[in-house]
């Protein structure tokens, strides 16, 4: 991928200063996704693996929502009327849009507003960071539409982050969490105003790519993995994992910086 052309066909995509920024852009239908689009999300974050000059990634959604999950002419309706394996490609492929952005190494940031729902809270909830305004309405509704909550890795993914009785709570019922308990569960990181939603989303993924994105990868990877494994083999991941980081030139620069008593500056390396 050549992130300064890049030029996806179902939402929206700019790159600045090592920071890419994808919005969904269907704002009149509150920004749903598509078998397509749930395919070029899966294989543009799969290709950010192999792209350093992206040192981060802002989601977001255009129009004032985040997103209103999957289409429900467009996905749901053909869905019912799907062989059992056809079904299964589906899941697979859905499942393996959360695989790509949990595997890619840029950290994520998801900036939402208004409507974040279905697939689109699935999208927040497989972000590194959540920034989003008071108005942001977040709900898992699987259950709504006589589906089990465990879609695309929330039964795994989301009592990590808000513990296992609260995401129960939004799994079972898939009620709407307002933003004020997802940011005190921790969902969300914080609560900013919608006029700045933009520009502070923007600002935490340039600082976090201003910073040793070698090593952000290495933290990212370790946060995934260490999740099935021992204390004992966890400590042990990270001893050889820190080891691994201390060979790098960030490192050093910062070692130098320090001593000069600058602050350094990084260039992943």
């Amino acid at each position: 991928m050549t992130p300064e052309n890049f030029t996806p066909e179902h939402f929206r995509w700019s790159f600045d200063a090592g920071v890419a920024t994808v919005t969904l852009n269907r704002p009149e239908r509150k920004n749903p996704l598509t078998f397509d689009s749930y395919a070029e999300l899966r294989d543009t974050f799969r290709a950010l693996t192999a792209t350093p000059t992206v040192k981060a990634v802002v989601v977001t959604g255009a129009g004032g929502n985040f997103s209103s999950g999957g289409d429900v002419h467009e996905i749901i309706g053909p869905l019912t009327e799907q062989t059992m394996p056809e079904l299964l490609a589906f899941t697979r492929m859905t499942g393996d849009l959360v695989k790509a952005m949990r595997n890619c190494p840029q950290p994520i940031v998801a900036a939402v507003d208004g409507i974040c729902v279905g697939a689109g809270a699935i999208m927040a909830m497989a972000s590194d960071l959540r920034l989003a305004t008071p108005e942001a309405k977040t709900a898992f509704l699987f259950t709504r539409v006589g589906l089990a909550g465990c879609d695309m890795g929330a039964c795994a993914i989301l009592p990590r982050i808000i513990g296992q009785t609260r995401a129960s709570d939004l799994l079972f019922t898939g009620r709407s969490m307002s933003a004020d308990e997802g940011e005190r569960w921790g969902f969300y990181n914080r609560l900013v105003a919608s006029d700045t939603l933009m520009d502070d989303a923007l600002a935490l993924a340039r600082s976090i790519a201003e910073g040793p994105t070698f090593a952000h990868g290495i933290t990212k990877t370790q946060l995934n993995t260490e999740w099935n494994v021992s204390l004992e083999t966890a400590i042990e991941m990270e001893a050889q994992a820190q080891a691994i980081c201390m060979k790098t030139e960030d490192f050093r620069r910062a070692f130098e910086a320090f001593a000069a008593k600058k602050n350094p500056v990084f260039q992943g390396d």
